[in-house]
């Protein structure tokens, strides 16, 4: 079986157009891990269910949405899995940061994205001893990524974005090339990767939006003050994302289309 890991972003969207268009061989289907209509960007899931999908199926390749699913069979999205999981003890699932201004571990990658795509292969025969070739968007301006990419089990990890010598601005230049417009930069919308200007500008532009991350900021102080432990907070200025952050001005530098959110999440860095 050979699968795109499909993250919505630019260079695995590019992945899907030279899929679709044949450029790649046989390729059995793009498998899009969303970790949740409430966590995902808006634009990201409106990319991928409204442009990339009906466009991928005309040509024959089907992009599959997927899911994180409990033993109980419901399924569960990150933010829910964020204000509701009490007992699973302090660690939190997101890369949130402490007083000290670095980035927790985390678990999000793994399990909204990673597992999610594995029990997806598994349940179609995939195995240790039948592997899945995975394609993932790793283009040359970003190649390290690759050697800090491990391996699973039942899959072998290719790199069609490297083998082909092509960087981001390149997979934008065939996403339009095939009339599709380029898709927004993907990352779930609270994730305290997230550049400083992300946050001003979402403060700015989509106020809503920033809200909601602040009030799961709140959620995850609260906890942590019930039990008198150190605080967390979505960025690494040490106090609350409404104080830590203001709006962006009008017309404010834009670093370009690689500057999201210091590379830890745009364009596949969570696998998918």
């Amino acid at each position: 079986m050979r699968v795109i890991s499909y993250g919505g972003g630019v260079q695995s969207s590019a992945l899907v157009v030279l899929a679709a268009l044949g450029k790649l061989g046989h390729v059995d289907a793009a498998l899009y891990s969303n970790v949740g209509d409430d966590s995902e960007h808006p634009a990201t899931n409106d990319y991928v269910r409204n442009v990339m999908t009906p466009w991928a199926a005309e040509r024959g390749l089907p992009v599959i949405e997927l899911r994180r699913t409990l033993k109980s069979g419901e399924t569960q999205t990150l933010w829910q899995r964020m204000m509701e999981h009490e007992g699973e003890g302090l660690r939190e699932p997101i890369p949130v940061y402490g007083e000290i201004g670095a980035p927790m571990s985390r678990s999000c990658t793994t399990d909204h994205k990673i597992r999610v795509v594995g029990k997806w292969l598994k349940e179609r025969g995939v195995s240790k001893d039948n592997k899945a070739e995975v394609m993932i968007g790793i283009s040359i301006d970003e190649f390290q990524r690759a050697n800090n990419k491990k391996a699973m089990p039942y899959e072998v990890p290719l790199y069609p974005l490297l083998d082909l010598n092509l960087d981001r601005s390149n997979c934008m230049t065939i996403i339009r090339d095939a009339g599709l417009p380029v898709p927004p930069k993907s990352s779930c919308f609270f994730c305290p990767f997230h550049r400083p200007q992300v946050w001003q500008e979402m403060r700015r532009d989509q106020p809503e939006l920033f809200e909601k991350a602040a009030q799961l900021e709140d959620k995850l102080i609260e906890r942590r003050d019930v039990r008198e432990k150190t605080r967390v907070y979505l960025t690494r200025f040490g106090k609350p994302i409404r104080e830590a952050i203001q709006p962006a001005q009008e017309g404010m530098f834009d670093p370009g289309e690689g500057e999201f959110n210091n590379g830890q999440c745009d364009e596949g860095y969570c696998w998918t």
